[in-house]
């Protein structure tokens, strides 16, 4: 038997995977609180219909108790932690994205057929004629609105989610049709009612679990009526007719009911589109316009910002390196300081700085002037970058000051002897060598800066916006927050998550071909030096 093997075999022994030591113990509750936790998260999938994510999870918990409570899986103990987060936080949201990017997903496309034919049975209703009105009185729990009404001299409460159920509560004893409390609900005074009325008018509550059955309605929070769908669905032939206008509506392929005059009904459902996203973004005069321009806008501000930082950040610290400078320590931390606060608030300061009516800049250091640094177009992109600046070359400085004292002091003594001058053996050795120990951080750094949507939501919002483009996109916008605009997650236009991920994997796909060209150039010049 070779060393390696008794020394493998010495490890496996002496292993805490089932030996019953203190070690044991400790690494059994940490696994019974992490299967605690999966077994939650299972029944949560279960129950939610998430089957993919119900296997996935399943299948980490099982190679995590096998991984630890094996003494065959050593190596894996170490790495399967940083394996796990890789495929949950990196592969996962990555091909997810690029999943959502092949459908409609999007407001009045949320989800399934059924939830689309539901929604439109119960949104387009009228009043039942003749119908019994019900007292009624709006209630909340939990922050969700919600009627209680009497009918046959019981008290029922429902909400949107909820149909109506007989629950246990008080009438008031001098007027018999009005209720005093409800377990569990918090019935709104007069002023909540008011702050509320357009949730409260908009709110429908369904009578039962079958959407043909109507819901209430009230239009004084005082009166409930009962309104029943005009819409009407025939699952045999898998079509929605109008019953007040006879129109019938057909799916169209696009996760909408169309009719043959092409009119289609508000809320549609989820179906994979293919390419059509990525077409849009690309031949869709709403989207590429802007898309090319804000493209060109990224490209030239991830540049710039990087080669600023570094060069301003290698200027000074090459200045404080020399001996010669008295307070050093003390000018380093000053320089620093910008690198102390953080980006989104540092984007802020400058906001308020830069403010054209009653920013410092303009009122202190120019006098009074009224200089649109955040209005002008050509003026907030120049903004941006020296902001970018003023938070990033601190990093820099940090960096090029750690790289330029690592540098072998035998290679510039010999440089001196052989007769270099500063300025030659600056350009011809120390130049390079720092070059070549940061170069995989100024990639990373352009990533960032590729991605850095906090400073451009903080410090702009991405405007001042094109005069001319159709969807709510500006001038300093680079290509994430055109995204995020795009999406409507900031309410500006109506949410449109499959456009949205594909714009994120073109993202994907230029920073990871941008990076890799940089690091290929990079080894070459390491083997060129």
């Amino acid at each position: 038997m070779s060393n390696a093997e008794q020394a493998t075999r010495a490890r496996e022994r002496t292993s805490h995977a089932r030996d019953y030591s203190p070690g044991f113990f400790v690494k059994l509750t940490l696994m019974a609180l992490i299967d605690a936790l999966g077994a939650y998260g299972l029944l949560a999938c279960w129950q939610e219909g998430a089957t993919g994510i119900f296997c996935a999870l399943l299948a980490i918990l099982i190679a995590a108790n096998y991984v630890y409570f094996s003494k065959r899986a050593l190596a894996a103990k170490y790495i399967f932690p940083g394996l796990t987060f890789l495929l949950v936080f990196q592969i996962f949201v990555v091909v997810y994205t690029g999943y959502v990017s092949f459908t409609n997903y999007g407001d009045g496309h949320n989800s399934t057929k059924q939830a689309a034919i539901d929604a439109l049975l119960q949104q387009n209703e009228r009043r039942v004629e003749g119908s019994q009105a019900y007292p009624l009185v709006v209630v909340e729990r939990d922050g969700d609105l919600g009627f209680a009404i009497i009918a046959d001299g019981e008290v029922r409460v429902g909400s949107s989610d909820q149909p109506f159920e007989v629950v246990k509560a008080e009438l008031d004893e001098t007027d018999p049709t009005k209720v005093s409390s409800i377990d569990g609900w918090a019935i709104l005074s007069f002023s909540d009612i008011v702050s509320k009325q357009s949730d409260i008018m908009a709110l429908r509550v369904p009578i039962s679990d079958e959407a043909a059955d109507g819901s209430v309605r009230t239009a004084d929070a005082r009166v409930g009526y009962v309104y029943l769908p005009f819409l009407r669905y025939d699952p045999d032939e898998d079509v929605m007719v109008d019953t007040m206008t006879d129109v019938t509506y057909y799916p169209n392929g696009h996760g909408q009911f169309q009719s043959d005059e092409g009119q289609t009904l508000s809320v549609g459902w989820r179906v994979g589109v293919g390419m059509e996203n990525y077409l849009m973004a690309f031949s869709d005069s709403r989207y590429a316009k802007p898309f090319f321009a804000v493209l060109a806008w990224t490209t030239v501000y991830s540049f710039a910002s990087v080669a600023l930082c570094f060069l301003v950040g290698l200027f000074l610290a090459t200045i404080l390196n020399d001996p010669r400078i008295k307070g050093r320590r003390v000018l380093r931390v000053l320089l620093i300081f910008p690198y102390a606060i953080p980006g989104f608030l540092g984007a802020l300061i400058w906001t308020g700085l830069l403010n054209r009516g009653f920013g410092f800049v303009n009122q202190v250091l120019l006098g009074g002037a009224h200089v649109g640094w955040l209005t002008d177009p050509w003026l907030a992109k120049v903004s941006v970058i020296l902001v970018s600046l003023w938070l990033g070359f601190p990093y820099m400085f940090l960096i090029c000051t750690g790289a330029l004292q690592s540098l072998p002091a035998d290679v510039m003594e010999a440089a001196k002897i052989d007769g270099a001058s500063r300025m030659q053996a600056w350009r011809g050795i120390t130049l390079p060598l720092v070059f070549i120990s940061t170069a995989p951080l100024l990639i990373s750094s352009f990533a960032f800066n590729f991605n850095n949507f906090n400073l451009i939501y903080m410090l702009t919002g991405g405007g001042p916006r094109f005069p001319d483009a159709s969807v709510p996109v500006g001038q300093t916008d680079i290509l994430i927050s055109m995204v995020y605009s795009v999406s409507g997650l900031d309410g500006s236009a109506q949410k449109n998550y499959g456009l949205a991920s594909a714009l994120s994997i073109v993202i994907f796909i230029i920073v990871g071909t941008v990076s890799a060209i940089a690091f290929r150039q990079t080894r070459k010049l390491e083997e060129m030096i």
